[in-house]
């Protein structure tokens, strides 16, 4: 904290409440509509669904002068659930891109954000003072902000985030059939495999609606990865070793992609 704040926790879990007392991440905890009534900032941070659903009542509720700031993984949905709403000038549309497999109050961490991305959408429709409150805040959480439309958004993230849990999904399905007839697989496993299906321990309750709400864009990239799949799976059984071996040389340019990032 860079300067004087306090911090009022809610959550449906009296239990996190409790905790995030304990570990010093609030000052207090509150009802929603009590806490609305007195907050200059609101961070929402739930699962998407819900995060759709509460927006427009958490608009009508809070002060004139508050903002209110998401960090959900897809924005088209939240966006044009409150697009109309006379408020919507007092709403930032983000997803900060940082998080671990990991959840509740236990899993904080204090330099989470920094050196990441944040993303903010459909800025033009912020007022300049919300805007720059948004701003401000993951300036001072040492992210790097960039700026684009809602659809835009979620198609991009499609593939470099939503993508990536569903085959860690897949990744960790797979290998538990297989381990149910060859017990000693895990003990084989190694860092590539530990780092690959790491996310496959991500919550259920927030990665569901994520698929559902960004279903359309995702389908088209899981279509993509089955394609590929299928090439892989194709010269591997055709014994094709050239071309094997071009497809993974063309796979290993994404260092140069990542390199100027």
């Amino acid at each position: 904290r860079g300067f004087e704040t306090k911090i009022i926790g809610v959550d449906a879990s009296e239990k996190n409440l409790e905790k995030a007392k304990e570990l010093g991440i609030i000052d207090v905890s509150m009802p929603l509509d009590q806490a609305l009534l007195v907050a200059d900032l609101v961070l929402l941070s739930i699962p998407v669904d819900a995060a759709r659903e509460m927006l427009p009542h958490i608009l009508d509720t809070i002060r004139d002068e508050a903002v209110v700031i998401d960090a959900g993984s897809t924005k088209a949905g939240i966006c044009g659930k409150v697009r109309n709403h006379p408020r919507r000038k007092n709403f930032v549309a983000s997803h900060p891109m940082a998080g671990t497999e990991y959840s509740g109050p236990e899993a904080a961490m204090r330099d989470l954000f920094v050196g990441k991305k944040t993303i903010i959408c459909e800025s033009e429709l912020s007022s300049e003072f919300a805007l720059k409150r948004a701003q401000m805040l993951y300036q001072m959480l040492g992210m790097t902000i960039l700026y684009m439309n809602a659809e835009d958004h979620d198609k991009h993230i499609a593939y470099v985030s939503h993508l990536t849990h569903v085959i860690a999904y897949a990744l960790s399905l797979t290998v538990q059939e297989i381990e149910k007839n060859e017990e000693r697989i895990f003990e084989m496993a190694g860092s590539g495999f530990a780092s690959t299906v790491r996310i496959a321990k991500s919550s259920s309750q927030m990665w569901t609606p994520i698929f559902r709400q960004n279903s359309k864009y995702l389908i088209d990239s899981i279509d993509k990865y089955i394609d590929i799949l299928n090439q892989f799976k194709t010269l591997i059984a055709e014994n094709k070793t050239e071309d094997l071996y071009s497809l993974i040389s063309d796979a290993n340019k994404i260092k140069e992609v990542l390199d100027r990032k």
